[in-house]
């Protein structure tokens, strides 16, 4: 592994503990669009009246999103008690992701949004609406996914999530070190930002310590949906004997994964994006070689207390964008990553 992908994770895995720090909000020099100087010299207007921060973000019943969730509902236990609300919305599936999210994103202006703070899976479907929020003068916030770019693209105060792109390269790197050739990269979520990075990331990294990697794209209607994904699987395996290793984009989709090399009756290493009990079981078990955390609750956390500090306070963070990963969870570090998920926030 590279010095600086070292450095990432390695940073990575001490996120938890330096966010925790934004319940003491610094001020900063950067408006919305803008670079931060690392100085504190002002943010945004304080709001007159009730604040309203508008949530966007998964599917209910995803795993990865309840744990955004939790985080914005423990935030918002410090926004409700003073005197303003926590508006989480979601699509009720992923079959059109971007246009959906579009949807959502109009409707917190139509009721009331003092801050809004969403991701940006598909800019062509949703910069428009975020530009919207931005047009009204209602603080924007991105998060999860579309980086600092897509952020000041759209004119928002600053991104909180992980470096996708990183976050590939990072596992990418680790497989070229065990000696992976060919890497399978199964997207269910095809077209979205941060899944087309974790995919490129990937085969950046084993591509510069002697392997490569594909992508297996699935409809995105396919999600969760794990005996279609399983044998989508298996049968990419089973065609291409040379395929040494599957990189999955999810918990949900490592399931499948894992049932799919079973069926196959093959060796092939595993290893997934984001965390969940059973995925960390895995990797401590040896069935899973890692999990890549962005740490979900962190997100959702530090997003809803950004917000209402900038729209309650005038203020902002002198790190732009706020980085919660990735966190390489490997048998080095796993058990500590239980402990987490244990708690419901890894």
């Amino acid at each position: 592994m590279t010095t600086k992908s070292t450095a990432r994770i390695a940073w990575g895995r001490r996120a938890m503990t330096a966010a925790a720090a934004v319940t003491v909000l610094a001020v900063s020099a950067c408006g919305p669009g803008g670079q931060s100087s690392g100085t504190a010299t002002g943010g945004g207007a304080p709001a007159s009246g009730n604040v309203k921060i508008f949530v966007i973000g998964g599917k209910s019943d995803d795993p990865f999103w309840s744990k955004v969730k939790r985080g914005v509902d423990d935030a918002g236990k410090v926004v409700s008690a003073q005197g303003g609300s926590v508006t989480f919305l979601g699509p009720q599936n992923y079959d059109n992701l971007g246009p959906d999210a579009a949807k959502l994103i109009d409707s917190t202006l139509s009721q009331g949004a003092t801050a809004v703070v969403a991701p940006d899976w598909v800019p062509d479907a949703q910069d428009a609406a975020l530009k919207r929020v931005v047009d009204k003068k209602v603080p924007l916030f991105i998060y999860n996914a579309g980086g600092l770019e897509a952020a000041d693209k759209a004119g928002a105060v600053n991104f909180i999530g992980t470096a996708e792109h990183n976050a590939g390269l990072a596992g990418g790197t680790y497989l070229g070190k065990k000696g992976l050739k060919n890497v399978l990269c199964v997207n269910t979520l095809p077209g979205a930002t941060n899944t087309e990075d974790r995919c490129s990331g990937l085969a950046d990294g084993i591509k510069a310590n002697g392997g490569s990697a594909k992508q297996l794209p699935l409809p995105s209607s396919q999600f969760g949906n794990k005996t279609a994904v399983a044998q989508a699987i298996k049968a990419a395996v089973l065609n291409d004997k040379t395929i040494d290793g599957v990189v999955t984009i999810g918990t949900v989709d490592s399931d499948s994964a894992v049932s799919a090399i079973q069926q196959a009756g093959s060796k092939i290493k595993l290893a997934t994006f984001d965390t969940d009990d059973i995925a960390l079981k895995r990797v401590k078990d040896g069935t899973l070689l890692f999990a890549i955390d962005q740490q979900p609750y962190m997100q959702g956390y530090l997003a809803v207390s950004m917000a209402n500090a900038y729209v309650r306070y005038g203020l902002e963070l002198p790190q732009r964008p706020l980085l919660t990963g990735p966190a390489l969870v490997d048998s080095s570090n796993v058990d500590q990553a239980l402990t987490g998920a244990a708690s419901g926030v890894r």
